[in-house]
C-alpha cells in the first residue's frame, strides 16, 4: 500500500513518533558488538533512569510490553505462587490471563473498568493474609483502554499498613513519561513499560525497572526463563552490551 500525505495515528497507542526521532532511526545500523554500541548502551541505560524516577537498574528487552509482563513474572515467581490482581480494564485482564498460563494462583478482584484499584481493598485483603501466601500485588497504573488511573502512592501505603512483604509489580506502559510516575518514591518493585506510548518511539522495546527485592526473588524463583532472564542482560550490560542482538536503531 502506498500512503499519500502524512499519516496521523489517532489511537491510544502506538503514539505518533516525532520527526527528529524518525530521523535518528534512519541512521545506518551499527555493530552491536562494537565500541560505538557499548557507548550508546551506557548512555541509554543512564538516561532512562530519570524517566522512571529511579536509581535502580532498568532492563531493556527487544520486545513488546507483553514481553515485559512475562519477564516480570518469570524472573520473580514460581508455579503455584499466589498473586493478587485487579480488574481495571482490558489490559489488566490480559495480564491476568498470562499469569494463569504460568500456573500462578491468581486472585483477581472484580471491577467495572470505571475506577482504579481501591487502596482500602488492597489493605483489607493483605491484612487477611497472615501467613503471607500472596507473593505479588500486580496492577495496571493507567488503563490504555479506558484512561482509568490507580493511585499508586495510596496503594503502597496500604501495603505498608498491612505490613505485607508482597512484591508490588506495576504496568506503567501507558503512564510512563505521560503522567507522574515515581518508581523509587512509591517503592514499586517492578515497573513494566514499553517504547510505544509516552516514550514516543515505535513499538519494539520492553522495559523492567527492578528494585533490590525482586532481584533477590529472582534467585529462588523457578519459572523457566531464557530470553527474558534479567541476570544475563544485567551481566552483559556491565560491558555495555546485551545478551543477544538488541533493537539497535530504537536504542
Amino acid at each position: 500500500m502506498i500512503h499519500t500525505g502524512r499519516h496521523f495515528l489517532q489511537v491510544p497507542g502506538p503514539t505518533n513518533v516525532p520527526d527528529r526521532v524518525l530521523r535518528a532511526m534512519s541512521a545506518p545500523v551499527i555493530d552491536h558488538r562494537g565500541p560505538e554500541f557499548a557507548q550508546l548502551t551506557n548512555e541509554v541505560l543512564e538516561g532512562i533512569r530519570p524517566i522512571f524516577q529511579t536509581t535502580d537498574p532498568v532492563i531493556i528487552f527487544p520486545g513488546s510490553g507483553s514481553g515485559a509482563w512475562e519477564a516480570a513474572i518469570v524472573n520473580t515467581l514460581s508455579p503455584g505462587d499466589r498473586v493478587l490482581m485487579f480488574e481495571t480494564g482490558h489490559f489488566a485482564m490480559l495480564w491476568r490471563r498470562m499469569a494463569e498460563r504460568f500456573d500462578l494462583d491468581v486472585e483477581c478482584v472484580s471491577g467495572n473498568w470505571r475506577t482504579g484499584v481501591d487502596p482500602a481493598l488492597v489493605e483489607a485483603r493483605l491484612d487477611r493474609d497472615a501467613t503471607h501466601q500472596i507473593k505479588a500485588v500486580m496492577m495496571v497504573h493507567n488503563e490504555t483502554s479506558t484512561g482509568v488511573t490507580s493511585r499508586l502512592p495510596d496503594i503502597r501505603r496500604a501495603m505498608d499498613n498491612a505490613r505485607h512483604p508482597a512484591l508490588l509489580m506495576v504496568d506503567a506502559i501507558s503512564s510512563l513519561a505521560a503522567i507522574e510516575y515515581r518508581h523509587d518514591a512509591w517503592r514499586v518493585d517492578v515497573t513494566i513499560a514499553g517504547s510505544q506510548k509516552g516514550l514516543m518511539l515505535p513499538p519494539g522495546l520492553g522495559f523492567n525497572a527492578v528494585s533490590e527485592k525482586p532481584l533477590l526473588a529472582n534467585q529462588s524463583s523457578t519459572l523457566p526463563r531464557s530470553y527474558w532472564d534479567w541476570r544475563e542482560i544485567l551481566d552483559s550490560n556491565q560491558a555495555g552490551f546485551f545478551a543477544y542482538n538488541s533493537s539497535t536503531n530504537l536504542l
